[in-house]
């Protein structure tokens, strides 16, 4: 049985992510007590008819009771289940902007944290081990809800049990730095092709775009440099097994040649053998 145990900021959109996996095959159960976990999954998998693909949403709601899912998490490497770990987070502002928006209370909301802000922040503590725990981290505070659906599509439409997954995103340093990034490598040392009139409406996507950036000497050197890196890098973060691997590239807006170097460094992880998916965050921003 697959397993994957979801977990995250309140808000971020872990409820969205079980929605994109059900879509895909996950039989989900969100807000599980973490008491439960351990005798959820050993009924799953007694049962007459088995669950082929299990999401396990635990998260704050449990308050006092939540850190039982690290013990049961122990448990599971003990017996040797298989597993892995989602985390869905999203910048603070973000936070405190969609609950606003929607009106609704914080769970962790009380007299001890009267404040959204308060709350968010005690919320964060709570969950600091798991975030360092997972295997994978969504930030969704810069993504759309189909970038979201693309990016859960990317990492849990196969078996996630196969191996490491590599994004390759690009992203516009105007609009932040994407807080899930291992790797984060600035390409706005190259010529940009926005100041060409008529390169500036089209993107890293376009042919004419592609070639402007990478006819550069300064271009192909640095390609180059940044693909030797990726070839040495992978095998060792395979071997420490790790399961997801998020190389952020950075321009100016995010549309021009982040997005040609995310479209080339994917297809060249591919050509090595490995799963790679490409992210363009902001290819669409103004």
């Amino acid at each position: 049985m697959e397993l994957l145990v979801i977990t995250g900021m309140s808000g971020a959109g872990k409820s969205q992510a079980c929605h994109v996996l059900e879509d895909i095959g996950f039989y989900c159960v969100d807000n599980l007590p973490s008491k439960l976990v351990g005798s959820f999954v050993e009924t799953c998998v007694q049962s007459d008819d088995p669950v082929d693909r299990l999401a396990l949403v635990v998260d704050a709601r449990s308050k006092g009771s939540f850190r039982d899912i690290f013990h049961q998490l122990k448990t599971f490497r003990e017996e040797n289940r298989l597993y892995k770990l989602l985390f869905v987070d999203a910048d603070d502002d973000v936070l405190t902007r969609r609950y606003k928006e929607t009106r609704r209370a914080h769970p962790l909301m009380n007299e001890q944290y009267p404040t959204l802000q308060a709350a968010i922040a005690r919320e964060r503590e709570i969950l600091q081990g798991a975030r360092e725990l997972a295997d994978y981290v969504l930030d969704t505070s810069k993504t759309s809800p189909a970038q979201l659906k693309e990016q859960v599509h990317n990492i849990f439409l196969t078996n996630i049990q196969e191996g490491m997954r590599v994004s390759c995103m690009s992203f516009g340093y105007k609009y932040g730095v994407p807080g899930e990034a291992d790797l984060v490598f600035d390409v706005r040392c190259l010529p940009n092709p926005f100041y060409l009139p008529e390169l500036r409406p089209l993107t890293g996507l376009d042919k004419p775009v592609r070639d402007y950036v990478m006819q550069w000497e300064q271009s192909k050197e640095l390609e180059q440099k940044l693909m030797d890196l990726i070839d040495y890098l992978l095998p060792l973060y395979l071997e420490e097994g790790k399961s997801q691997l998020v190389i952020a590239m950075g321009c100016t807006g995010g549309k021009h040649r982040s997005v040609t170097f995310a479209e080339r460094m994917s297809q060249h992880v591919r050509e090595q053998g490995y799963k790679a998916s490409t992210n363009h965050r902001d290819i669409v921003k103004k």
